[in-house]
């Protein structure tokens, strides 16, 4: 190892001294789940942290400014434990720990993997991808009412089914319930083919996805067949009693307030109620007021019910979405970057 002082950091301001450490990693594996394809990994790590790793028969081999350098070496040091023990690094888990260390230097990556959600059938469990995630599922097994509040892509609704299947087939509960209001996004739902039954169901379609991403394609469909698990939009849970049953409600921004009071009435004995939604993408028509908004100031603080807010760091789809969330926040907040016209081409 070896440091130098001086030097410029990020943005052209002084740095402290440089250093230069080799991270060692015998197992080959190991090295390649942490390089990632075509080493896209480390080029993450590289581009948030403004150093260079590299590859070498020993390891990795770091060269940047000391406290990017620690941090890096720390990363690998957490990764190659998990790696160890067996845990998968999936696209997308390097750049977000590399987030998450730089925010807190005292993290410990393994605690995210100690909840799992494991279901029946699957081949492997599902663990949280970010700190918030293990929040979340948290606060679902300490609380009959949660709300997941926050963008897209952030695990919302993937996580609130994969924790009503699992305690479904754990027996906790004895019935899945899972609806979502059928709003028109920009597009009017009298004009779709069939009958209502048909009308409604492109909507409730992404529950039934995430269900058979849960359990194989014939359970699910064997669950739905039996009761065990129902899938419906919000309107037909009007006037019934749900007990000893896990509730999902999606895209719940989209619920009236009327829609969102009877819902959470329904609860009965051994319920827990799951809502999701995102604030920013309201589609009820203009003068309506979200359920949604409306439900997280009224019940704010009180026991039993829990809110979780999500943020665009906790994005786990395509890195892309991260960034485009950002740029529409930025518009919302008046913030936006206008390029400036071409100059106008004149005719000699």
């Amino acid at each position: 190892m070896t440091e130098k002082t001086g030097g410029k950091g990020r943005n052209g301001e002084p740095s402290g001294s440089h250093k230069e450490t080799l991270v060692e990693v015998t197992n080959p594996d190991v090295v390649l789940a942490i390089a990632g394809e075509r080493n896209a990994q480390l080029k993450e790590i590289e581009e948030t942290l403004d150093l260079s790793v590299s590859v070498v028969p020993e390891g990795f081999f770091l060269s940047g400014q000391d406290s990017e350098v620690n941090l890096a070496e720390e990363l690998i040091r957490q990764l190659t434990q998990l790696i160890e023990r067996g845990e998968r690094i999936f696209p997308g888990d390097v750049e977000r720990a590399v987030k998450m260390l730089a925010s807190n230097r005292n993290l410990q990556l393994a605690e995210l993997f100690r909840d799992q959600v494991k279901i029946a059938g699957r081949k492997r469990v599902i663990v949280p991808k970010t700190f918030r995630q293990k929040e979340y599922i948290e606060a679902i097994k300490a609380n009959d009412v949660v709300f997941g509040l926050g963008p897209a892509g952030t695990g919302k609704t993937y996580l609130a089914m994969a924790m009503a299947v699992s305690a479904l087939l754990h027996r906790e509960v004895k019935r899945v319930v899972l609806c979502r209001p059928a709003v028109e996004a920009g597009e009017k739902l009298g004009f779709l083919p069939g009958d209502m039954a048909e009308k409604v169901n492109p909507y409730l379609r992404p529950l039934y996805d995430a269900l058979h991403d849960m359990v194989d394609y014939e359970k699910a469909e064997e669950m739905v067949e039996k009761g065990q698990v129902e899938v419906a939009p919000l309107a037909f849970m009007r006037g019934r009693t749900l007990s000893n049953a896990f509730v999902v409600l999606d895209e719940a921004q989209n619920t009236t307030s009327v829609q969102m009071k009877m819902l959470l009435t329904r609860l009965g004995r051994r319920s827990k109620c799951l809502i999701t939604g995102d604030i920013t993408q309201i589609d009820l028509p203009r003068g309506v007021r979200s359920g949604l908004s409306e439900a997280t100031r009224l019940l704010k603080g009180i026991p039993g019910i829990y809110m979780v807010h999500f943020g665009e760091e906790d994005v786990i789809r395509h890195p892309l979405v991260s960034r485009i969330i950002q740029a529409y926040e930025k518009k919302d907040s008046g913030e936006e970057h206008f390029a400036p016209k071409p100059p106008k081409l004149t005719q000699e």
